[in-house]
């Protein structure tokens, strides 16, 4: 999907490639073998789904920033490459000719994900582009804080998980899109562990009830 001179593909589960000046990876996994060199890679938690070694050393090079948790950072260092190192924690920003800001992303009611771990999700702003990958999260307070981004001209492009279980399911990403208000609202976190393309179909068929723009991407290998 292109917005201008900035692309955003979904390489599967929760991962996306986000290419204009620079080009950004958000929790790859399970990638191919011919995708670009990262020159920032955002982690959002240290599971292995989101956090794959695998799947960083594909990418990575001597000078990628690397975003993270503290609690990935034993992961990041068995990387063979010269990488710069970001530990982040909700409600931090860092700014590398591109402005990311941290924020939280936990269950509520369930333990997969604590709120105390710090896990995170991020927004990236690129020029009048504002995207938010929420991680794995349920609806959560601290959500309506977004709400502000779809405005001043900005289009707001929101990556929401909608598997279930481990995350919000499609009911629930709908109600975390009707807080945020997105341009655009894109499922993720399907078809790899649970939650399948019905899930996603769901989803956008629900969004676009309730006025809310919303498409699927075709994973990217």
């Amino acid at each position: 999907m292109e917005f201008g001179n900035v692309k955003v593909e979904w390489l599967g589960h929760a991962g996306f490639m986000i290419k204009g000046e620079k080009v950004i990876y958000i929790d790859p996994f399970k990638i191919g073998n011919t995708h670009e060199h990262a020159d920032i890679v955002l982690i959002t938690h240290s599971h292995y789904d989101h956090c794959s070694l695998e799947d960083l050393r594909k990418i990575v090079r001597d000078g990628t920033f690397i975003v993270m948790p503290a609690d990935a950072q034993s992961k990041i260092t068995k990387i063979d490459k010269k990488v710069e190192m970001k530990l982040v924690e909700p409600g931090d920003s860092v700014d590398f000719g591109i402005k990311i800001e941290v924020h939280p992303a936990y269950n509520i009611g369930k333990n997969f994900h604590p709120k105390n771990e710090g896990w995170v999700g991020y927004v990236v702003k690129i020029g009048n582009l504002v995207f938010y990958h929420a991680g794995d999260t349920d609806v959560i307070p601290e959500m309506s804080k977004l709400t502000g981004y779809g405005k001043k001209g900005n289009e707001f492009i929101a990556l929401l998980p909608v598997g279930g279980k481990f995350t919000m399911n499609a009911d629930e990403a709908v109600e975390a899109a009707k807080i945020i208000k997105p341009s655009i609202a894109i499922p993720m976190h399907y078809g790899e562990f649970i939650g399948t393309s019905e899930d996603a179909k769901k989803f956008v068929e629900l969004c676009k009830s309730h006025g809310i723009n919303a498409v699927i991407l075709e994973k990217k290998h």
